[in-house]
């Protein structure tokens, strides 16, 4: 007798007797696929048949599982040789597809990292991608100024170079940095570099939190110096002593048994999830950040925090210890970590003593996120629907895209589109056009072949047409654009043009439409105005950023060329 689950699957065409019969009992990971090719959902499994089995010959499915199964139109696996193996190939798959039943967290961001090169005058530098063999790291830390921060603490106390090796090799005299004591001048031969050794291994030290550990050895080399009658290193060593104590003596949120821990948190109100990770480095708190997933709606905590530990410390070194209390400790998870970090990384579920204040921390950070975001929500909401009435368009009209084209002195064209959608920028959907206008500073024919590329892609499904088409320009780009959708058969789209009014200062924009001969213009406190400079600035940031790349790219090539042409 078939069960609700297989009726269910049968209903769109997929029969999953046959593919039950032939899965083995191995470790792999299966994809579950629609009518339409799209990834439903990724899973690992450690025995395939048994994990793909429960799904249609259960019937106690979440109600969000069987509407899932009876979506699905075929499902592929693929075989690993061990579970952690799965993981891996799970995690890429869930970054690769986005698929709509995984939680999923965006973090598109690589973090940053105190960095010690390794030339024999090691380099204090800030480093941010990936991670080479050659040098040394300390972190991840949750942002830039957590880094510069730290530099600044090394270089105040340690006194370690900064400049890059093409400097350091070909200054004839100390430079500024010298003069104001934030370093030893090892560029012109001030420091051995016997000493300057010392002060990397003890600037090391300090990053890990060994803050005592390094005082008792400044303290021995300065005794060891004075004794040698080298007054002037003694001096410098008991200088580096006193401010050492001067900023162990401020007030840190610190332990000094914590070492490098991340916490992480999770909190669910009001219909948002969020996940919190404080971060101690060396003891101390250096910051947090938090994420909110997609597709959380009807997961478990568990459910999220194991998404999150493996979407986000797969492809980046782990901390020893990540301490996740609603997350259950999973021992395969911890192995790939610890083999992928280059060191044992424990997951503790169920923390004690001063730990749980680092997790009180980050469940009041996740709290406060989520009382923000509902404020943002709330003020966005407004200016939707402020701009809706003020540009006629319907209530259900959330989506908006925005175009600007950007270029450096007619070259290097590019054109951006944001999206606007779901009260919030959608800064995963953004996309870039490199254009090539017959003649270099074209806007007009830049925007045209831009808008006609998302415009096919758009018609041929790829892509979501918006409800609000928005560019940056006035009546001429307007026109333009009126053609594009014209000749693509986009006639239903609502098309504005954003521009700078007669002395361009924020507030006094003109609002353009292909079939009106004059502009709208509203008031520079209207919330629907605010939400269009908003869409719009993101929209010029973005293509500004990727023009500077591209100009900087060209640049490069041509002084290469002419380098090759003159050998």
């Amino acid at each position: 007798m078939a069960t609700k689950s297989d009726t269910e699957a049968r209903a769109t065409g997929f029969d999953s007797r046959e593919l039950l019969a032939s899965l083995p009992n191995r470790a792999g990971v299966y994809r579950m696929i629609d009518a339409a090719g799209a990834t439903l959902y990724v899973g690992k499994a450690r025995d395939l048949k048994k994990r793909v089995s429960s799904y249609f010959q259960k019937t106690d499915h979440h109600p969000r599982t069987a509407m899932m199964i009876a979506h699905i139109a075929n499902v592929e696996t693929t075989v690993t040789r061990s579970e952690g193996e799965a993981l891996l190939l799970e995690n890429n798959l869930i970054k690769a597809h986005q698929p709509r039943y995984n939680v999923v967290f965006r973090d598109d961001k690589s973090y940053p990292y105190v960095c010690f090169t390794g030339e024999p005058f090691s380099q204090l530098r800030f480093h941010r991608g990936k991670l080479d063999k050659a040098h040394r790291y300390f972190g991840p830390f949750p942002s830039a100024g957590a880094v510069r921060e730290g530099m600044a603490l090394l270089q105040k106390v340690f006194q370690l170079r900064t400049c890059e090796n093409s400097v350091f090799a070909n200054r004839s005299r100390p430079c500024m940095l010298y003069q104001i004591q934030r370093c030893t001048g090892p560029c012109v031969g001030l420091v051995t570099e016997a000493e300057y050794q010392e002060d990397v291994k003890n600037a090391t030290l300090f990053v890990q939190g060994k803050t005592n550990e390094v005082l008792t050895l400044l303290q021995l080399q300065m005794e060891e110096a004075a004794a040698a009658f080298a007054f002037e290193r003694a001096a410098r060593l008991r200088d580096k002593i006193t401010r050492l104590q001067q900023l162990q003596s401020r007030q840190f949120v610190e332990s000094a048994t914590a070492g490098d821990i991340d916490v992480v948190a999770t909190v669910v109100d009001q219909g948002l999830t969020a996940v919190n990770v404080v971060m101690v480095r060396g003891g101390r708190h250096v910051g947090d950040r938090t994420f909110f997933p997609q597709h959380a709606e009807h997961a478990t905590l568990e459910e999220v925090v194991l998404a999150f530990l493996s979407q986000h410390y797969v492809d980046r070194p782990a901390p020893p210890t990540i301490i996740a209390p609603d997350g259950g400790e999973d021992p395969v998870l911890a192995q790939v970590l610890s083999e992928q970090s280059g060191h044992k990384v424990q997951i503790v579920s169920n923390p004690g003593g001063e730990r749980r204040v680092w997790v009180t921390m980050a469940v009041q950070n996740a709290t406060l996120a989520i009382g923000q975001k509902l404020a943002q929500k709330a003020t966005q909401d407004e200016r939707l629907s402020a701009l809706q009435e003020a540009l006629s368009l319907p209530s259900s009209a959330q989506r908006i895209e925005c175009f600007d084209v950007s270029h450096t002195m007619g070259e290097a064209a590019v054109a951006s589109c944001v999206i606007f959608d779901r009260l919030a920028m959608q800064t995963g959907e953004y996309r870039r056009f490199n254009v090539k206008p017959p003649v270099g500073g074209d806007d007009y024919a830049a925007m045209r072949e831009a808008l006609s590329r998302r415009a096919a892609r758009i018609v041929s499904g790829e892509y979501a047409a918006p409800d609000l088409l928005a560019i940056d320009g006035g009546k001429g780009q307007v026109g333009v654009a009126s053609e594009v959708l014209a000749e693509q058969g986009l006639h239903t789209t609502k098309l504005i043009g954003i521009a700078k009014g007669p002395e361009r200062k924020p507030g006094l924009e003109e609002i353009w439409f292909p079939d009106r001969e004059y502009p709208l213009v509203l008031p520079s406190d209207h919330p629907g105005l605010h939400l269009l400079q908003q869409i719009r600035d993101e929209a010029h940031r973005f293509a500004r950023r990727h023009c500077r790349k591209s100009a900087g790219s060209a640049r490069r090539g041509e002084r290469r060329s002419s380098r090759i042409s003159a050998g």
